[in-house]
């Protein structure tokens, strides 16, 4: 009954998260095409900037089963903060794990009602989601900081983050902020 409740309000709270995601034709949002290896920089519908050449997850791109999966999520998130002192150079910290990703964990048993509770809720309060649920976390889009750039161009190295050249990363920090829209696809 609890379980059945829970999804419920979920699901009326994920109906309203998406209303929230609407698309502005002045609103600056990000597409990551995980196929393609790419990000653009969108403006409402119309494609402002496309920067190439991205380094994905080594384990591709699609729903994170856990901590250390290696894999870059789909779904829709924001960036909830931004570490300009990051190893990475620059991290744009993603609101993963989102509420489809805790409904869909829920339902697989990858976490459990208390972690999903405290993912949901922190969505509603519009906060950062916990980090530290089986589902993992600190997924974002950062540069390379020290790593090697040939590294970068030969194969998808991250955790499950998205990763751009260090040029790539300055310069789309003049272009985002917290609370930009990103869709990984």
């Amino acid at each position: 009954m609890l379980r059945a409740y829970l999804l419920l309000c979920s699901s009326l709270f994920a109906v309203s998260a998406i209303a929230a995601t609407e698309i502005y034709p002045n609103q600056i949002w990000l597409l990551i095409d995980t196929k393609a290896k790419k990000i653009e920089v969108k403006k409402g519908d119309n494609t402002v900037e496309t920067l190439e050449s991205i380094a994905i997850g080594r384990g591709g791109a699609g729903f994170k089963t856990h901590r250390g999966d290696n894999i870059t999520p789909h779904g829709e998130y924001h960036i909830g903060w931004i570490g300009d002192k990051s190893m990475f150079r620059r991290f744009f910290g993603l609101t993963y794990p989102s509420v489809e990703d805790a409904e869909k964990a829920l339902e697989k048993g990858v976490i459990n009602e208390v972690a999903y509770n405290r993912i949901i809720h922190a969505h509603q309060l519009n906060q950062i989601p916990p980090q530290d649920t089986p589902l993992g976390g600190q997924i974002g889009i950062h540069g390379l900081g020290s790593a090697d750039a040939r590294v970068h161009e030969v194969f998808d190295w991250t955790h499950g983050c998205i990763a751009l050249t260090n040029s790539q990363i300055d310069h789309l920090s003049q272009l985002v902020d917290t609370g930009t829209l990103v869709k990984i696809k």
